[in-house]
C-alpha cells in the first residue's frame, strides 16, 4: 500500500525476495496534461503493472465494500509506505499479522506527513527510517526496527528522500523475514520527544529575509527540490517567483533582502545567504551565475521581506 516514488523500492524489494504479493493499493490516477483530460497513474501503480500485480485504487477504505474486498485478499501482512489514505480499524485488523508501516523518521520525532522535509528544515543532524506496527492513531504504533542516517550540512530533502527510500526497502525486507519466524519484536514509542511533521504550506515556502541565514539555509535544503523555497523579484517583467534549490551561508551584512554583490548573495536578518542554484517558473534549474546573465538583480536590489 503506497503511492509515490519513495514507496517503489519497497515494492521492488519484497517482490525480489519472492513474497507473494496478493494486491497493490495506491491512490487513484491524477489528472494530467494541460486540460486534465488524461490521467497519470502513481509511481507505485506503474511499478505494480510492470510486474503484472493486481492494483486497487479506492478513494476511501471506510466503506463496508472496501473492507470486504480488502479482507478477501487473505493477506498475512499489509506493507504501508506513504500510501495517503487513512486505514480504519477494519482494514488494520484484516491481515493476520497486522499492518507494517515504513516511516521516514526516528519515531516519535516527526510523526506525520512531511518527516523528511521537517527534519532538514529543523536543522536535525540525524534521522532515519522505522518499521512500525500501525494502530488507529497517527504514527503512534510500536516500533520494531530502526536504521539511523546522518544529515549532512548540505543535504537536501531530495538527497535524504533517496537515501531513506533505499535503506527503508532493505529494512522492510529484513522485517518480513523476522515476521515470518515470529521473531519481529515491537517496542512502544517513548512518551517524550514527540514532534509532528505538518504538511508544508505555500506561506512557509516563501523566504522571509529577516530570518537568520542559517535558518534560511535549512529552509532551502528542506524544501529542495519540492516544493522549493521561493522569493519574489522583478526580473524585468514584473514580480516573479524564483525557487532556490541550493544555497550556503556566506559572509556579509546589510538590510534584509538586499543583494550584496554580483554573485547573488542576499543579506538576511543575521548573516547572508549565497544562492547557488535557482529555478525560474517554467524553466529548468540553473546555477545562480547563469541565472544572473538573464535576470536583472544588480547589487543594491531590494527583495521583499
Amino acid at each position: 500500500m503506497g503511492t509515490p516514488d519513495f514507496a517503489v523500492p519497497v515494492l521492488t524489494e519484497i517482490a525480489a525476495r519472492g513474497h507473494d504479493i496478493a494486491a497493490v493499493y495506491t491512490r487513484a490516477p491524477k489528472p494530467a496534461g494541460r486540460r486534465g483530460l488524461e490521467t497519470l497513474p502513481s509511481p507505485v501503480a506503474t511499478a505494480a503493472a510492470e510486474r503484472g500485480l493486481p492494483v486497487f485504487t479506492p478513494t476511501t477504505l471506510r466503506t463496508a465494500d472496501a473492507a470486504e474486498i480488502f479482507a478477501s485478499h487473505r493477506a498475512d501482512v499489509a506493507i504501508v509506505v506513504a500510501y495517503g489514505l487513512i486505514l480504519p480499524k477494519a482494514i488494520l485488523d484484516a491481515p493476520a499479522k497486522g499492518c507494517l508501516n515504513l516511516h521516514a523518521s526516528l519515531l516519535p520525532r516527526w510523526r506525520g506527513a512531511a518527516p523528511i522535509q521537517r527534519a532538514v528544515m529543523a536543522g536535525d543532524r540525524e534521522t532515519g527510517v522505522a518499521i512500525m506496527r500501525m494502530d488507529e492513531t497517527l504514527d503512534t504504533g510500536p516500533v520494531a526496527l530502526v536504521e539511523r542516517v546522518a544529515i549532512g550540512a548540505e543535504t537536501t530533502a531530495g538527497d535524504l528522500h533517496d537515501t531513506l527510500s533505499r535503506i527503508g526497502a532493505d529494512l522492510m525486507g529484513r522485517a518480513l523475514e523476522l515476521l515470518a519466524r515470529d521473531a519481529l519484536i515491537f517496542t512502544p514509542q517513548a512518551a517524550n520527544g514527540v514532534t509532528y511533521a505538518e504538511k508544508i504550506t505555500k506561506a512557509e515556502a516563501l523566504i522571509d529575509w529577516s530570518r537568520n541565514a542559517a535558518d534560511l539555509h535549512n529552509l532551502v535544503r528542506g524544501l529542495s527540490p519540492f516544493p522549493g523555497a521561493v522569493f519574489l523579484a522583478d526580473l524585468g517583467k514584473g514580480a516573479e517567483r524564483v525557487k532556490v534549490l541550493r544555497a550556503r551561508v556566506a559572509a556579509g551584512a546589510g538590510t534584509p533582502g538586499s543583494v550584496l554583490d554580483d554573485e547573488l548573495t542576499i543579506a538576511c536578518g543575521r548573516g547572508a545567504l549565497r544562492l547557488l542554484e535557482v529555478q525560474r517558473a517554467g524553466r529548468a534549474p540553473m546555477p545562480a551565475i547563469e541565472f544572473l546573465r538573464g535576470a536583472r538583480l544588480p547589487r543594491g536590489t531590494q527583495l521583499s521581506v
